[in-house]
C-alpha cells in the first residue's frame, strides 16, 4: 500500500488497509487525491489568475471531472463488469486535457497531473501492459490535443515532438509502478503465507501446550517448572495443591523460604539453601531428596528431584523440579519395621528356651553315653535353632536400624580364628576348603561381638555360594593406622549388577533364588552398617562364575 494511498485513507478517516476495502471505496479512494490537488489548483487560481475561470473549455474540464468524481461514487462497482472501473482514468485524462488547453498556458505545469490516472492505472490488477501503452497514449493524446481538434496548418514535427517529455514522463511513472505494484504484492504474499505458517505454528503450538498441560495434570506429582531467577514460570494442578498444603496463614503469595517444609524429623524447618528450588539454582541435578511438606499434625512426606535446564550455550537456564507424595510408602516402610521388630522379639525369647532345652538334652546324652539317632537328631535341631536365631537378631538389628557398640581393645586375629573355627566342619561336608592366613596378632579397638558378626556373615556367604566346593580364604593385615581383613571365596560369583546392590536390604542374586540356596537378604548390609559404625569401610569384588571377595577396613584406634 502506497504513503499516498495511505495518507488519503487517513484522511477520510479509514483505517483498513487498502486492498481490503470494497471496490466501491477504493476508486473513491483512488480519484481523491486528482480531486483534491485541482481543488487547490482551483482556490489558488480564483485568488490570483481568476481569467483562467472564462475559459469554456478550462470551465468543461472542471465540470468533466466533477461528473466522473459523481459517477466513481454513485455507481456500485462491485455489481458491474470488473475492468469497468477503468472509465473513471481514461476519462479524467479527458477532463486534465481540457483543464490544460483551457489555462492556455496561464497555469503552468497542468500537464502533471497525468500521474494521478497513470499511477491509478497501473496500480490496478486488470492488465500492467495495457496500463503502459494507456499511460503514454492518453498523455500524448492529451497534449496534442490542440493540434488534433483546430487543425492548424501549423502542424509540424516539432510541433508534435516538443511535448513528447510528458507522456514519455507518463510511461515511466507507469512501469515503475508497475513493478513496484508487482513487488509489492509479491512480497504481501509471501507476508500472507508466512502469517498463514506462523498461525499454524501457533495454533499447533496452543494445541500441543494444551495437550502437555491436560498430561501434566493428569500426574499425581508435582511439577514446578522455574526460571534461572527461580521465578515458578508454570505448575500444574498437582503442584498447586501442594503448594496451598504448604502455605502459612496469611501469606497469599509466597516465596521458597516461607513454605512449610521440614526435615525428616517432620518437626525443624528446612534451611534455605537445602529447599527444592534453592538448591536447584546451585545448577546441579539432585534426586530423591525426602522431607515434609505441610503443617505439622497434617504433613506428607515428599520425595524430591530437580533436573537443570541448560540454554544453547550451555548456561543455567531453569529447572524441573518434581515432588512426589511418598507418605503411603514412609507409614508402609515403618510398619512393616514395627512388624518385624514386633514378630522377631517374639520368636526370639521361645528359641533361647528351644536352645537351652536342646543343650540340657545333649549334656545329658553324653553323660548317660547315648547312641543311635537321637544325640545326632539334637546336634542338627540345635544348629537349625542357632540359625533361626541369627536370622531373628538379624531382623531385629534391620527393623531398629541402630547399632550399639561397646568398644575395647580387642585382637582381630583370634576372632578370625575362632570364626574359621566355627565353620570348619560344616564346610567340608560340603566339599569347601577354608583357610585361615591371618597373622598370629592383630590389635585394634573394636566391638567384638560385632566384628565377630561380620566375620561370621562373610564365612557363612562364602561357604554358602561355593555350593560345587571350593575354597575360601581368610587374610587379615595392618596399613598405617588401619586394620584390614579379607574373606575370598571360588564360588559362583556376582554380576556388576549384583555387586551395586549387594548391600541393600532383602536383596538376593537371581542365581542364588534360582539355586534355591537359603537366606533372606540382610547379612551384607548389616555387615555394612557395622563397619561404618566403626569408621571403616567395606567393599566387594566379584566375577560370574570366578568368585568374590569382601574386603574390610577398619581404623585400629578410635
Amino acid at each position: 500500500m502506497s504513503k499516498l494511498s495511505q495518507s488519503t485513507l487517513k484522511f477520510f478517516g479509514i483505517s483498513s488497509q487498502f486492498h481490503q476495502l470494497p471496490l466501491r471505496y477504493r476508486t473513491a479512494v483512488s480519484q481523491a487525491p486528482l480531486v483534491i490537488v485541482v481543488g487547490l489548483i482551483c482556490a489558488l487560481a480564483a485568488w490570483q489568475l481568476p481569467e483562467v475561470f472564462q475559459n469554456p473549455e478550462f470551465v468543461a474540464g472542471l465540470v468533466t471531472l466533477a461528473v466522473v468524481t459523481a459517477a466513481c461514487i454513485a455507481i456500485p462497482w462491485d455489481r458491474v463488469w470488473y475492468p469497468s472501473y477503468w472509465i473513471i482514468p481514461l476519462l479524467d485524462f479527458v477532463a486534465i486535457a481540457q483543464l490544460h488547453h483551457g489555462s492556455a498556458g496561464i497555469l503552468t505545469g497542468l500537464s502533471l497531473l497525468h500521474v494521478f490516472p497513470v499511477f491509478w492505472l497501473s496500480w490496478s490488477r486488470v492488465s500492467p501492459v495495457t496500463a503502459r501503452y494507456l499511460s503514454f497514449i492518453c498523455p500524448l493524446l492529451a497534449v496534442w490535443h490542440p493540434f488534433l481538434l483546430t487543425g492548424t496548418d501549423e502542424v509540424n514535427g516539432g510541433n508534435l515532438t516538443a511535448p513528447l517529455l510528458v507522456p514519455l514522463v507518463s510511461l515511466g511513472v507507469a512501469v515503475t509502478v508497475s513493478v513496484l505494484r508487482e513487488d509489492i504484492r509479491s512480497q504481501r504474499e509471501t507476508l500472507e503465507n508466512k502469517d498463514r505458517l506462523l498461525e499454524a505454528a501457533l495454533a499447533e503450538s496452543k494445541r500441543k501446550s494444551q495437550l502437555l498441560d491436560d498430561v501434566l495434570n493428569a500426574i499425581d506429582v508435582g511439577i514446578l517448572l522455574v526460571d534461572e531467577h527461580g521465578v515458578p514460570r508454570h505448575m500444574n494442578r498437582r503442584q498447586q495443591l501442594l503448594q496451598q498444603q504448604a502455605l502459612p496463614e496469611g501469606i497469599s503469595n509466597p516465596h521458597e523460604r516461607d513454605l512449610l517444609l521440614y526435615t525428616l524429623d517432620g518437626s525443624t524447618p528446612l534451611p534455605a539453601e537445602q529447599r527444592p528450588v534453592a538448591r536447584s539454582l546451585m545448577g546441579s541435578d539432585f534426586r530423591d531428596v525426602q522431607l515434609w511438606l505441610g503443617p505439622p499434625g497434617g504433613q506428607i512426606a515428599m520425595n524430591t528431584s530437580a533436573a537443570v535446564m541448560r540454554d544453547n550455550n550451555g548456561g543455567f537456564n531453569g529447572a524441573v523440579i518434581v515432588l512426589s507424595d511418598v507418605t503411603a510408602l514412609v507409614d508402609a516402610l515403618a510398619a512393616k519395621d514395627d512388624f518385624v521388630a514386633s514378630v522377631s522379639h517374639e520368636l526370639r525369647t521361645p528359641l533361647t528356651s528351644i536352645m537351652g532345652y536342646l543343650e540340657l538334652a545333649l549334656d545329658e546324652a553324653e553323660d548317660t553315653r547315648l547312641q543311635g539317632s537321637i544325640p545326632v537328631s539334637l546336634r542338627v535341631a540345635l544348629r537349625n535353632s542357632e540359625r533361626l536365631l541369627r536370622l531373628v537378631s538379624d531382623l531385629l538389628t534391620a527393623a531398629s536400624g541402630k547399632l550399639s557398640l561397646e568398644l575395647q581393645p580387642t585382637c582381630l586375629a583370634d576372632l578370625i580364628h575362632t570364626s574359621v573355627g566355627a565353620v570348619q566342619a560344616g564346610a567340608r561336608e560340603i566339599g569347601v576348603e577354608v583357610l585361615d592366613e591371618a597373622p598370629a596378632e592383630l590389635p585394634l579397638v573394636a566391638d567384638p561381638q560385632r566384628i565377630a558378626q561380620v566375620l561370621d556373615n562373610l564365612l557363612s556367604n562364602a561357604i554358602k555360594y561355593s555350593p560345587d566346593g571350593g575354597t575360601v580364604t581368610v587374610t587379615a593385615w595392618q596399613e598405617a593406622h588401619r586394620v584390614v581383613f579379607r574373606v575370598a571365596d571360588t564360588g559362583m560369583g556376582m554380576t556388576a549388577e549384583d555387586v551395586e546392590e549387594v548391600f541393600t536390604k532383602f536383596f538376593r542374586t537371581g542365581a542364588v533364588r534360582q539355586a534355591g540356596i537359603p537366606g533372606v537378604g540382610l547379612g551384607m548390609a548389616i555387615s555394612k552398617d557395622i563397619v561404618e559404625a566403626h569408621g571403616g569401610s567395606i567393599r566387594v569384588q566379584s566375577t560370574l562364575g570366578s568368585g568374590t571377595s569382601f574386603t574390610v577396613e577398619l581404623p585400629a584406634d578410635v
